[in-house]
C-alpha cells in the first residue's frame, strides 16, 4: 500500500484545527485565571471602569459616551454584514460548476468531491458563526445605549457592565471565527497551505493577546464623586457669601456720603 496524497488532508488538517483549538482554550485558561496578562482582560478593566464613570454624570452629559457605543454598534453590524455577504459568496460557489477548478493538478492533497463539500460546508460554517456573533454583539451594544441614554433612573452598574462585556464576547468570537475562516479557506487550495497559515496564525495571535503592561488602578468613583460633590458645594457657599456682602458694601457707602 502505497502514500496517497489523501493522506495529507487526514495528518495536516487535523493537527492545523488542533493548534487553532488547544491556543484558544490556552487563551480561556489566561484569562480566567491570569486575567493582566491578556489582552482581553486589560480592555475588559477599562471598559468596566468606563462605564462606572459613565454614569457618575448626568445623562444629559453623556453625549460622548452614546458616541463611543455608537461606533461599536456600527462596527458590529458592519462585520456581520461582510460575514453574511462572504456565506452568500460561499453559496454560490459552491453551486457553480467554477469549483471544478480546484480539481486541477496544482492541488496537493485530496481533490474528491466530498471532500470539497467537506471545504465549503466548514467555511459557510464560519461565516455564518461570525454573522451570529456580530448580529449579537451588536443587540448588547444597543441595550447598553439604551441604559446609559436612559434619564432619571436608577440602573445598577453591574448590569451595564455586564451588557457591554458580552457584547465585547461575541464581537471576539467573530473575529475568531474569521481567522478560522482564513485557514479554512487556505485549504481549498491543500493542505499544506492550510497547516502553515494555521501556524502563522496562532504565533500572530499569541503576539497579539499577551500584555505586558500591568492594569492600572483607578481610584474609587465614589471617592471622586465625593470630592466633586465637596468642591462644587464650597464654591455654592462662596458664591453665596460674595453676593450677600456686595450688598452690604454698597449700603455702608450711601451711609457715609451724607456725612461728607
Amino acid at each position: 500500500m502505497g502514500w496517497k496524497n489523501e493522506y495529507l488532508d487526514l495528518i495536516l488538517v487535523p493537527s492545523g484545527l488542533l493548534i487553532m483549538f488547544g491556543y484558544h482554550l490556552y487563551l480561556l485558561y489566561r484569562c480566567q485565571n491570569h486575567t493582566d496578562t491578556t489582552v482581553i482582560g486589560y480592555e475588559n478593566h477599562i471598559k468596566t471602569t468606563w462605564i462606572e464613570r459613565m454614569l457618575q454624570i448626568e445623562p444629559k452629559d453623556r453625549a460622548q459616551a452614546l458616541t463611543v457605543i455608537g461606533s461599536n454598534t456600527t462596527a458590529a453590524t458592519s462585520m456581520s454584514s461582510t460575514s453574511l455577504a462572504l456565506s452568500s459568496l460561499i453559496g454560490a460557489w459552491v453551486g457553480s460548476s467554477s469549483q471544478n477548478i480546484f480539481k486541477s493538478n496544482f492541488i496537493y492533497g485530496d481533490t474528491s468531491p466530498s471532500t470539497i463539500s467537506i471545504k465549503y460546508i466548514s467555511l459557510l460554517t464560519c461565516f455564518l458563526l461570525a454573522f451570529g456573533c456580530f448580529v449579537q454583539a451588536a443587540r448588547y451594544f444597543v441595550q447598553v445605549n439604551f441604559f446609559i441614554s436612559m434619564p432619571n433612573s436608577e440602573i445598577p452598574v453591574k448590569y451595564v457592565q455586564k451588557a457591554m462585556l458580552r457584547g465585547g464576547y461575541f464581537w471576539l468570537v467573530g473575529l475568531r471565527a474569521l481567522y478560522l475562516a482564513i485557514s479554512l479557506l487556505l485549504w481549498i487550495f491543500g493542505p499544506i497551505p492550510m497547516f502553515v497559515s494555521s501556524v502563522i496564525l496562532v504565533v500572530i495571535m499569541h503576539n497579539l493577546d499577551k500584555n505586558s503592561d500591568p492594569l492600572h488602578e483607578f481610584h474609587s468613583a465614589n471617592k471622586h464623586s465625593l470630592l466633586k460633590k465637596i468642591g462644587e458645594e464650597i464654591s455654592a457657599v462662596a458664591t453665596a457669601i460674595e453676593h450677600h456682602e456686595r450688598p452690604n458694601e454698597n449700603g455702608s457707602s450711601r451711609v457715609s456720603d451724607p456725612e461728607s
